[in-house]
């Protein structure tokens, strides 16, 4: 692992255990056993270091996000292959995917950054969906990032309820949970 990603991980792990406002450069250096010069020879400042860790964890679930997805299936087989996939990386990365839900509204994100498109255009993907599924007359008539909102955030109240193991997450219940969120948006 190279110094910059060890200086990232760090910033990611401090940042899940004690929030963002807690995390300073100097536990910084400590926990990624880094001198003060390295981590300016790749960040100016604490915000671009977190904006360019909220980056790459955003890559990072888009290409998961789109692991397996065939456009060749039907409306619903693609949703539930994008939400399947959602639910299986906020379970496999869960830092990450706590960062993504607590700071993807912060201020201390830029804009451009939020509003961004990752590589692998999984956001691309998930709204031409939405919005085929509207034409078809199979999803809702919303605004289409209202509706990705919608069924974002059912998945993220089931992952949090994961999390603190309120309940597990057993084949069945993962089943239940994208038929849901299914019929959260169809007509």
């Amino acid at each position: 692992m190279s110094k910059r990603e060890d200086i990232m991980n760090a910033t990611l792990d401090l940042i899940d255990e004690e929030g963002l406002q807690s995390v300073t450069f100097a536990k910084i250096l400590k926990s990624a056993k880094v001198g003060s010069g390295t981590v300016f020879n790749y960040f100016h400042n604490k915000e671009e270091l977190v904006n360019e860790v909220y980056r790459d964890v955003r890559m990072h679930m888009g290409q998961c996000l789109l692991l397996g997805y065939n456009s060749e299936l039907s409306l619903y087989e693609r949703f539930k292959c994008l939400q399947l996939n959602r639910l299986k990386f906020a379970i496999a990365f869960p830092k990450e995917f706590r960062f993504i839900d607590s700071y993807s509204y912060s201020p201390y994100i830029s804009t451009e950054l939020r509003m961004m498109d990752d590589p692998s255009s999984s956001r691309e993907v998930v709204m031409s969906l939405i919005i085929e599924g509207q034409k078809q007359g199979m999803i809702k008539e919303m605004d289409a990032q209202l509706c990705h909102s919608v069924i974002h955030g059912i998945i993220t109240a089931i992952v949090k309820g994961y999390y603190v193991q309120k309940y597990p997450l057993s084949e069945q219940q993962v089943q239940q949970t994208l038929e849901s969120s299914w019929k959260a948006i169809q007509v």
